[in-house]
């Protein structure tokens, strides 16, 4: 019985139930809205992880392709299936961390300088399963990989945003809106650089040089749908891997994944099938990650003056909507070109750049890049982005890996980074 007991810490529906069970009654909120919250909770999270092995079947059947037609190893880069990943393993770890580090949030916010509290659920349940990840390879205990991965996930939570926040204050006009997305070290680097090349000009040429005043093409707007540019995307890439596969005399490999459909029609249904598995997943995430932070929004409206909500990406899209477009084609380019060099470099292991990523990643840095650096900085700044988010997740992946976190990876450049030098201090204790 005991035991029977213990193994429901390792279903971790029924700790982010609790977790938003807690939150709400801390509230003082009705029994009704206690147990709708708490069963939402519970449902959100089983959505996700019907999303999760949904697209896990689609990736795995995906890399073995890929491998065929290329005899290396293909990683996507979806952040959402590596933490699926991550959950199925380590969910009890990731669960605590995820909860106590909303608190050393709220703290930090509470008693430093650094305001920012962070309201992208997501991103926060990622980066929990990042830094979770790297203490449990760092051979921590429990104990330490829960205490120091929640004051590394709070305090990040708290003082990336704060970095971004001359610059969030110049895109939205002073709103008191913070970034709350992990790629803020290079939205950082974006400000800086379109800073730099603003740097001395006239305010009129700059306003003639700024996204604003570039009339794209109509055709560009289809890609404003993330879920399209995924399905897309998915889809041209699984006929390139399939085409390959034939020519390179796989073609019975491709035929047994195809199953009843027609190897040709095959690659069409599973792009269409990943976007949908993403739609699916990322429903369930928004749906269990908002009931929880909202006991915390709540909290923190009370007790904490002058603190600023970090939301997502999408967010600031509306102040330079031709900077998003700009900044998922020259991300896209940028993650091509990383994925070049890898190849050309003989890497083992090849990161696969996602649409997603450089539309909502490249986009916002080509937002800040533009904020002062007109079209060129949002150029550049997407650019830099691209590269970074098919070349950084090399850094942790044979770590990760090795705990069954393989075939996807993290891509956000603060999670690679911050992920990485986490490590590196780890490693001195010697786990």
């Amino acid at each position: 019985m005991l035991q029977a007991i213990l193994n429901q810490t390792r279903n971790t529906a029924l700790i982010m139930g609790v977790i938003a069970f807690i939150g709400l009654a801390l509230q003082k909120k009705s029994k009704t809205e206690i147990v709708e919250g708490t069963i939402k909770t519970i449902i959100g999270f089983m959505t996700f992880s019907i999303g999760t092995n949904w697209l896990q079947t689609i990736v795995t059947d995906f890399m073995d392709l890929f491998n065929a037609a290329f005899g290396i190893v293909g990683v996507t880069t979806q952040p959402s299936v590596a933490a699926a990943l991550a959950l199925d393993n380590y969910g009890t770890e990731i669960s605590v961390i995820l909860i106590l580090g909303f608190v050393v949030n709220l703290l930090v916010a509470k008693f430093t300088r650094f305001k920012a509290i962070f309201l992208t659920g997501q991103h926060f349940l990622y980066f929990a399963c990042v830094i979770g990840l790297v203490f449990i390879a760092s051979g921590m205990p429990m104990g330490v990989t829960i205490i120091g991965g929640a004051i590394v996930l709070g305090f990040i939570s708290a003082f990336l945003p704060s970095i971004c926040q001359p610059y969030m204050d110049k895109i939205t006009g002073n709103a008191g809106l913070a970034i709350g997305h992990f790629s803020s070290l290079s939205y950082w680097l974006a400000g800086v650089i379109g800073k730099l090349i603003g740097k001395g000009e006239k305010k009129e040429k700059k306003e003639r040089k700024s996204t604003s005043s570039i009339k794209l093409p109509k055709i560009l707007e289809i890609f404003k749908d993330y879920v399209f540019s995924v399905a897309l995307f998915m889809v041209v890439t699984f006929y390139i891997v399939v085409i390959c596969c034939m020519v390179r005399g796989q073609g019975d490999l491709v035929r047994e994944y195809a199953g009843n459909d027609l190897w040709f029609i095959y690659p069409f249904i599973q792009g269409l099938q990943f976007a949908a598995g993403m739609s699916v997943l990322i429903y369930g995430v928004r749906q269990f990650i908002a009931e929880i932070t909202a006991a915390f929004v709540a909290i923190s409206e009370k007790y904490i003056p002058n603190s600023k909500p970090a939301v997502d990406a999408p967010a600031i899209f509306p102040f330079a909507p031709n900077a998003v477009l700009i900044g998922f084609i020259f991300s896209f380019i940028g993650s091509l070109v990383g994925m070049g060099a890898e190849i050309a470099l003989g890497s083992a292991v090849i990161m696969i750049p996602a649409a997603n990523i450089c539309f909502f990643s490249g986009g916002t840095a080509a937002i800040f890049g533009n904020a002062y650096g007109g079209w060129k900085g949002a150029a550049i700044g997407s650019f830099i982005e691209g590269v970074a988010s098919t070349t950084l997740p090399l850094v942790l992946y044979s770590t990760f890996s090795t705990l069954g976190v393989a075939g996807a990876s993290f891509p956000n450049i603060d999670y690679n980074i911050i992920g990485g030098l986490l490590q590196a201090v780890l490693g001195l204790f010697g786990g």
